[in-house]
């Protein structure tokens, strides 16, 4: 199973960055390091196992441990199919504290620290990141600009509304969007799923083992997911994944985990195909919250 973005091919279940530098996610203060030798164990084993779509960010790091620096430790010199994804917008102080979002003309230094974080003379996509903004063109302008100059190949929109993605796409091209959404979670979602899709845009889930009001990533327990995981004898974050996946061929899958049976078990999620009265099952617990 495999998606374009742009003139880059995925597997559609990738691995987000974001457990890597601790255990919860990069934003808890406070939150214990995860080992460093784990956190590089697993992402060679990810690429061992097909993985070629990381999604990482600058501002993923902890007191000791930065998401960029890992995943550049890890895989440097980079497998040539490998494409990494990372997020541009929101900024964090070394201490941690959020700062403002960028203004169009600081996205470049946003865009300079990720390469030399990653170790790399461009980004392979680069999603603007958006927080309270109605009107993206401004910078969505500013990050064509930075495409045009060779420091970023593709772009996509992160944690945007549909008028988001009509705004980018009359001022360059959306390769894909990343927004919260799985079974149960966020279920506005479901039209914007079908917009991308409407568009040869790749729609990306973040927080897809998240149940309803659960975004710390951890999967949500549901009757109908833990009866057709029993059955089948998976997990149920498997089935979730592969809910999510089948919502369309467009859908990519990012789950993060610092465990190595984990990722391999989100890896096999793809390998399952569910049938069509579990789809139905699946779909009215979606529907209900799940």
């Amino acid at each position: 199973m495999t998606w374009r973005l742009g003139d880059l091919t995925v597997h559609r279940i990738g691995f987000g960055a974001m457990r890597l530098p601790q255990r919860g996610t990069a934003f808890d203060r406070g939150a214990e390091p995860r080992d460093r030798d784990q956190a590089i164990a697993v992402l060679r084993r990810a690429v061992e196992l097909g993985v070629d779509h990381i999604d990482t960010a600058a501002f993923y790091f902890s007191a000791t441990r930065s998401a960029n620096e890992l995943i550049n430790s890890a895989l440097s010199p980079y497998p040539d199919d490998l494409v990494i994804t990372t997020k541009v917008g929101p900024g964090r102080t070394p201490q941690g504290e959020w700062l403002p979002l960028a203004t169009p003309r600081e996205l470049r230094g946003q865009v300079e620290e990720n390469l030399r974080q990653l170790g790399r003379d461009h980004l392979d996509v680069a999603n603007l990141r958006v927080s309270g903004l109605d009107d993206v063109s401004e910078h969505f302008a500013a990050l064509v600009e930075l495409q045009r100059a060779g420091l970023v190949r593709h772009l996509g929109l992160s944690n945007v509304k549909p008028h988001h993605l009509d705004q980018a796409q009359r001022i360059g091209p959306v390769v894909c969007v990343q927004n919260s959404y799985g079974l149960g979670h966020h279920l506005e979602q479901d039209e914007f799923l079908g917009i991308c899709a409407e568009r040869g845009v790749a729609f990306v889930p973040f927080f897809a083992l998240a149940g309803a009001n659960q975004e710390a990533g951890t999967s949500a327990e549901n009757d109908e997911v833990t009866e057709i995981a029993r059955a089948r004898g998976a997990s149920s974050a498997q089935i979730r994944l592969a809910w999510t996946l089948a919502r369309g061929p467009h859908v990519l899958v990012i789950p993060g985990t610092g465990d190595p049976e984990h990722l391999r078990q989100n890896v096999e999620a793809g390998d399952i195909r569910l049938t069509p009265e579990e789809l139905t099952r699946l779909d009215a617990a979606h529907l209900s919250g799940g």
